[in-house]
């Protein structure tokens, strides 16, 4: 348990690291700063200023990864097992950024549990990436190798 909370607020910092976050400094000079109000926070990478590439998508599914860990550990503790596998994905990002028919690769993904599935769907379902700039479908695979983290 300890290594899972250990390896959640790595995870954290490194995308607040990722983001550019720093500490705020006092500003400088003898003009008072101009008060602004604060930018809205995101949930994960900022897509709106990242190209369309296969390196932004790994990187938004990675931002998101841990929620789809806590899909097999929630689904696989309910069983009373720790399996490892495979959970093979397809998804489609429109023109928008957003995920439609998301689903798990049954025939390719070693593990069969329906509600894992359903999770991992809608973990899939509620991701935001960036626009494709032809503003066509794409679609996409995305595999997930699963294993308890202890």
């Amino acid at each position: 348990m300890t290594r899972a909370l250990l390896s959640a607020v790595v995870l954290a910092s490194a995308v607040a690291l990722a983001q550019g976050a720093a500490p705020a400094k006092a500003p400088t000079g003898g003009k008072p700063a101009a008060t602004t109000p604060a930018p809205a926070k995101r949930d994960g990478p900022d897509v709106e200023r990242l190209p369309f590439t296969p390196d932004s998508i790994r990187q938004v599914v990675q931002y998101h990864q841990r929620r789809i860990q806590e899909c097999y550990e929630d689904h696989m503790a309910e069983k009373d097992r720790t399996v490892e596998g495979k959970l093979m994905t397809t998804f489609t990002i429109d023109a928008n950024g957003l995920v439609k028919d998301a689903r798990v690769v049954k025939k390719t993904s070693t593990l069969k549990d329906p509600s894992l599935h359903d999770c991992v769907q809608a973990v899939l379902s509620s991701m935001t990436f960036p626009k494709p700039p032809d503003g066509t479908d794409r679609p996409i695979e995305y595999p997930f190798n699963l294993k308890a983290i202890e």
